[in-house]
């Protein structure tokens, strides 16, 4: 992130240098401020390139894929100061073509940089390295979790250390470091410059060596516990991997200060009074489209209301946009599909975007909902899924939310296991829950609209 500002900064800075310096006419002339617009500019583009996914560390993609991205992204910096900065500040403004050019540029230059860092790794000199306390059940996780190299992009796993505690080994192609004794732990660390220990005994007691760690802790080693590891690096919680005093004594899960609350509501009326005013001619023309589609002859409804469990399991009617036939539900609630023969041709275009949603505008001002949150599901569900999943009742902790950290995260899911991984994210979410982690969610969400991802 810090390299693509650099780079846009400096494009710009170089640029508009040359033009103060050879008095050039067709741009305008900014004297004492002349540099405010490139650090505008820059700041932008970095804002766009995070809104389009390119600084999710796990993002997988082609070259191509990727400048497509890089290329969104610098549409979407030149759109907002043509049609929005240059109106209000008239005099700031540079001619299309020019500027055009100069964020073109920028596309090219940051698209360049990162295709030489992924093809020839010119950062991996900055991972961290990491070994593992155990090499049993619970440590086999990190493999199942974190098998990919672009899930490992922060760190260099060294190895596991097995314990004589663990259940039964379950790694398959990860390196395994058998220390002669469990006390040479420090002197392992010292000679491979270990940056990060990572706990994850099967069994804690008695199974670790506790004067070792202490030595590399005050060595300026981290020491961390899997759940934590697994916490920073995937952004989600290994829900089959909690235990009540992880829960107890870390940071997080601090959400009902009525101030907090109040300041949410507010936030979110405003945000959703600015949605309204920017859609709501997408608004009736999708009214127009399903009535045309099957509301005229077969009667069809425009909107579609259905129960589901809000904050404290508290239940609520949200309201959306018709995307499914009429008769979608004539052999009772079912798990929405990926590719489902229920959903009208309409409907499909709808759900791709994300358009069907925007009447549950009206559950935000009701305070029913907010922008960002877990997604609210129905009550037949939740039912079977409080039953089957551990700690799944703690997602009605916060209220629901349009968008949400499992949407970013994980794709169209429609089953038991996908609801278990999605709760892992939106328990993240409601740990690590602030006003800076919101505005990225909703940022980040323009990707899922742009490119029709996740549900």
């Amino acid at each position: 992130m810090m390299m693509d500002w650099l780079v846009a900064l400096t494009v710009g800075l170089l640029g508009f240098w040359a033009v103060e310096f050879y008095d050039l006419d067709f741009v305008p002339a900014y004297k004492e401020v002349w540099w405010v617009l490139p650090i505008s500019i820059a700041s932008l583009f970095i804002v766009t390139n995070l809104s389009v996914g390119l600084y999710d560390i796990k993002l997988r993609d082609s070259h191509v894929g990727i400048f497509r991205r890089c290329l969104v992204s610098g549409a979407m910096t030149f759109t907002i100061f043509e049609i929005v900065v240059f109106n209000i500040f008239t005099s700031s403004e540079i001619l299309p073509l020019l500027f055009a050019a100069y964020i073109l540029l920028i596309v090219t230059l940051v698209f360049t940089i990162r295709y030489l860092a992924n093809t020839f790794e010119m950062f991996g000199i900055t991972k961290k390295r990491v070994v593992v306390i155990g090499a049993g059940e619970r440590a086999s996780i990190i493999e199942k979790r974190m098998r990919r190299e672009s899930d490992r992009r922060g760190f260099s796993l060294i190895g596991f250390i097995p314990l004589d505690s663990d259940k039964e080994d379950e790694l398959k192609r990860e390196n395994i470091i058998k220390l002669e004794s469990l006390d040479d732990l420090h002197e392992f660390v010292q000679e491979n410059q270990i940056d990060e220990i990572v706990i994850a005994p099967d069994e804690r007691r008695g199974s670790l060596p506790l004067e070792s760690l202490f030595d590399c802790k005050m060595g300026g080693v981290v020491v961390k516990d899997i759940l934590d590891f697994i916490e920073e690096e995937t952004g989600q919680v290994a829900v089959n991997l909690i235990y009540p005093s992880w829960v107890i004594y870390s940071n997080g899960f601090q959400s009902r200060h009525y101030i907090r609350v109040a300041a949410d509501y507010v936030f979110n009326v405003i945000l959703a009074v600015f949605v309204f005013l920017l859609t709501w001619p997408i608004l009736l023309i999708t009214m127009a489209l399903i009535y045309l589609e099957d509301g005229r002859k077969k009667g069809g409804t425009i909107f579609y209301k259905q129960t589901r469990v809000g904050m404290d399991g508290h239940l609520f009617e949200i309201i959306k946009f018709r995307s499914m036939r009429q008769d979608a539900e004539k052999d009772g609630a079912q798990w929405a599909q990926k590719t489902d023969d229920r959903v009208t041709k309409i409907g499909n275009a709808l759900r791709k975007y994300r358009i069907d949603e925007l009447p549950q505008l009206f559950n935000v001002f009701k305070g029913e909902m907010g922008f960002v949150g877990p997604r609210p599901e129905r009550p037949e569900f939740v039912k079977e899924l409080i039953k089957e999943i551990p700690y799944y009742n703690h997602r009605h902790n916060v209220k629901p939310g349009l968008t949400g950290w499992a949407q970013l995260n994980y794709p169209y899911g429609s089953s038991v296991n996908d609801s278990l991984e999605k709760l892992k994210f939106d328990l993240y979410y409601i740990k690590r829950r602030s006003i800076l982690l919101d505005l990225l969610i909703l940022v980040r969400t323009i990707e899922i609209i742009l490119f029709g991802k996740g549900r």
